[in-house]
């Protein structure tokens, strides 16, 4: 017996969406209990981890659309605005790493703890999917 074939879209979508409503929901509570300096941090984590994700996934759809299309051309062409999306995530984490660390503006470790939205969010989808086939054990 197979699990019926996932639909990956839908999937990255639940994930994307998932990273916001967790980033908004540690916000929240961390405003509650540490501040709003905290929940800015959080927040602001939440909303890199948001953009790195939807940029590398933009990113790798893109090369995979061009592996497929070009397959028998000599040299495939990639366009500039991938190579922008694929490194520029680095570049604007790194940026945002190093102003908050230099400045102390907001606690690292808020940040840091919005960035993990995006694997909690990765988690709750694995969950989704192992749940949502049903146990194949009780087959």
């Amino acid at each position: 017996m197979t699990a019926p074939d996932i639909d990956y879209a839908a999937a990255e979508r639940r994930i994307e969406n998932w990273t916001l409503g967790l980033g908004a929901a540690a916000a929240l509570v961390t405003a509650l209990r540490w501040g709003w300096r905290a929940a800015l941090g959080v927040g602001i984590g939440a909303a890199l981890g948001w953009i790195n994700y939807r940029w590398l996934k933009q990113g790798v759809a893109t090369l995979a659309r061009l592996a497929t299309a070009q397959a028998g051309a000599p040299a495939p062409r990639v366009p500039k605005t991938v190579y922008l999306k694929f490194f520029g995530r680095y570049v604007l984490l790194i940026g945002f790493i190093y102003v908050i660390l230099s400045r102390s503006w907001l606690p690292a470790i808020a940040v840091l703890a919005g960035f993990s939205t995006l694997i909690a969010a990765v988690v709750l989808e694995v969950f989704f999917q192992l749940f949502r086939w049903g146990n194949p054990g009780a087959a």
